[in-house]
């Protein structure tokens, strides 16, 4: 029974497709991924894989290696030249603006080409790729594979304007007089923060901003007039220990960091198998990345009371040791030990996630309707309080996985045509 892909969140085909590389037939496997999986170079890169933890084969922590074959497959499709732009036979005449180009935005924007309307992607940064591009290290994403699929999207007549923010370079009430319908893939760009004293000495950064710029400064795109996070013979703190955290400790330790140490305020998981989540849910277990591999200080249950500082910079950040235990309703909470300690710290990088989409600009500008977590607030249609304005992706779920965002996108994308087009599609 293939677990694997009701675990997956396109519903990949996997066992059609491995099964056809594996008798060689790799044109043909390329085709089923293809129907699910816009980009299954990203997914078979940054993909945590829950197709593999829900493998029947896991129940011997022997998965098969579908992310790898995945990847695998995806490149011997380009190399052989089995990828190829696929423009409509026809245009509805039916214009559609994309707001936002990570997963979720190029997701929707292939979708909504491939049914025949005109679409128009919108980048407030200089590059198409969003998260891809700026949130993501090289080392786990090369930016040349975001490049080799954007060519194809511009030959399928997909239109590319950067460097327009929309809500602040053109207004939202522009872009939705002069399209019929519009999508907003903005992402969940709001950073958790976390109010303590000493959080305003310098040194302290969100987590996104340094890995941002190390991206910008690897394309030449930064201007030299800003300032340089540099974590170059430092002491770096990495608080959050999820896998932006991990990503901090791999940028850090390439710019030459003296020392890199994550902290969790979460107890540390089990190796292997864990029996509070058993197969075939996602097993909450120790995951060590290729960064931590690299040298690393991890520790777990520590709760961050205050940063010290010396001049204005960030010097120590005083932790304390927490207890986590079950309440009557089985729901986890946090215990203070009262013991506390310091860590050396000329660096700290907030890794704590993101809580919504940004709200200045564009958003407030519509008018436009949240949810209680502050995302966009979309109906079942994913539409928003908006008329003929949608949400994909993080910008409408919060923060979650690039699979997820590619699987909003195509599913935003299959309402918009509906409505477009006055008719339910099959």
């Amino acid at each position: 029974i293939p677990f694997c892909h009701w675990a997956c969140p396109l519903g990949n085909r996997m066992p059609e497709w491995q099964d056809l590389i594996y008798k060689n037939e790799w044109e043909k496997a390329i085709e089923v991924l293809s129907e699910t999986n816009n980009f299954p170079e990203f997914t078979g890169r940054v993909c945590p894989a829950p197709c593999e933890k829900s493998c029947v084969l896991s129940l011997h922590e022997a998965p098969v290696t579908i992310r790898e074959n995945e990847a695998a497959v995806a490149e011997v499709a380009f190399e052989e030249g089995l990828i190829k732009p696929h423009p409509p036979k026809y245009r509805t005449g039916k214009k559609v603006a994309v707001i936002g180009s990570g997963p979720a935005g190029l997701a929707a924007a292939q979708q909504l080409n491939r049914k025949g309307h005109q679409v128009t992607i919108f980048e407030k940064d200089h590059h198409i790729g969003g998260l891809l591009r700026y949130g993501i290290p090289n080392f786990k994403l090369e930016k040349n594979v975001i490049d080799r699929r954007l060519r194809v999207l511009k030959d399928e007549g997909i239109v590319f304007k950067t460097d327009m923010q929309i809500g602040k370079d053109v207004s939202g009430t522009k872009i939705i007089t002069e399209f019929d319908a519009v999508c907003i893939a903005i992402g969940a760009g709001q950073p958790r923060d976390i109010r303590i004293e000493g959080r305003d000495l310098k040194g302290i950064y969100f987590a996104m901003d340094f890995l941002s710029q190390q991206n910008r400064l690897l394309m030449e795109e930064m201007p030299a007039s800003t300032e340089r996070i540099s974590a170059k013979d430092k002491q770096v703190l990495v608080i959050g220990g999820g896998d932006t955290g991990s990503d901090c400790v791999g940028t850090a330790i390439r710019q030459g960091a003296l020392k890199v140490t994550q902290i969790e305020i979460l107890p540390q998981p089990p190796e292997g198998k864990n029996p509070d989540t058993p197969w075939p849910y996602y097993p909450n277990v120790l995951k060590t990345s290729s960064s931590h591999e690299e040298g690393c200080d991890r520790r777990w249950s520590l709760n961050t009371l205050a940063f010290k500082g010396e001049n204005g910079n960030v010097c120590e950040a005083i932790v304390e040791e927490v207890d986590w235990k079950k309440d009557d309703t089985g729901r986890m909470i946090m215990i203070g030990t009262g013991k506390t300690y310091a860590i050396e710290a000329e660096l700290v990088l907030l890794a704590l996630g993101f809580v919504h989409p940004v709200h200045e600009g564009l958003l407030n500008e519509l008018g436009i309707k949240y949810d209680q977590r502050g995302n966009i607030a979309v109906d079942r249609n994913c539409r928003s309080s908006i008329p003929n304005v949608f949400a994909a992706g993080d910008a409408a779920m919060g923060a979650s996985l690039v699979v997820r965002a590619i699987a909003s996108g195509r599913k935003t994308a299959e309402e918009i045509h509906k409505i477009l087009m006055g008719k339910t599609c099959q």
